[in-house]
């Protein structure tokens, strides 16, 4: 049996990112990608990661020939989502998809305090600041690609290469996975044990543990007991700001 499980912290100090309707929202994190760049590669690791660490992420999987408008299923997944996770890549500016989504993105940013974090993947922050190579979009013999639409791109361009961004700077991929699923993680201020689904016999555990975190402001738990019981098999399971100590 699992000893006691004693709260042992205060609620936290840190300020919580979160929308205004975070309690009602559909999803934790969207992802917007250039899929051509990603889809079968970086975001879908990343994607599988956050499920993994118990974030409920929203990606268009889709391959599909979109059109020129966003989709309501997109509109709607990035207006009932607490942050979003641009993933910048190579070819990301090239497509109008993407940058309406930046649009949209960077709204919600500023309306319903929505956080986001952009990942330069493979391309230079530089580039997407001042429109360089593959970010240097212009006007075309489009009906999207407009002279006002491409003020607008740029400008959004430029503001999500100036927010706070991780880039692979040639660290192994699983690195920048694990930086990214911590710092989203640290956003959405989750107080859940996820628990994975190679653990058996510990539902009770994580059930208490669970109990513990969400009917109290604790920040921490201490898990004490006999040796054999569990204690940092269940500590070590993708806890938020639990420690396994013996």
């Amino acid at each position: 049996m699992l000893g006691n499980l004693i709260s042992m912290a205060s609620s936290s100090s840190s300020s919580i990112m979160a929308s205004p309707s975070a309690n009602g929202s559909s999803y934790d994190v969207f992802l917007s990608f250039r899929g051509e760049d990603t889809r079968d590669s970086f975001t879908d690791h990343l994607y599988h990661a956050l499920i993994r660490a118990g974030i409920n992420a929203f990606r268009d999987n889709e391959e599909i020939k979109r059109g020129e408008e966003l989709k309501l299923e997109i509109k709607k997944a990035i207006k009932e989502s607490k942050g979003s996770i641009v993933v910048l890549s190579k070819n990301y500016a090239t497509s109008t998809w993407c940058l309406d989504e930046l649009l949209l993105i960077l709204e919600q940013r500023k309306e319903c305090n929505h956080f986001v974090l952009p990942v330069f993947y493979h391309v230079d922050p530089s580039d997407v600041r001042k429109q360089k190579n593959t970010f240097a979009i212009k006007v075309k013999a489009s009906s999207r690609w407009t002279d006002d639409n491409v003020k607008v791109w740029k400008r959004a361009l430029k503001e999500v290469a100036n927010l706070r961004g991780m880039a692979d700077q040639s660290r192994p991929e699983t690195k920048l996975l694990e930086k990214i699923v911590y710092f989203i993680y640290e956003q959405l201020d989750h107080k859940e044990v996820h628990l994975p689904i190679n653990l058996i016999g510990m539902a009770a555990r994580y059930k208490d543990v669970n109990f513990l975190l969400n009917g109290s402001n604790a920040e921490f738990l201490a898990i004490c007991g006999m040796g054999g019981s569990g204690k940092t098999t269940l500590a070590n399971s993708d806890l938020g700001g639990v420690k396994s100590t013996k």
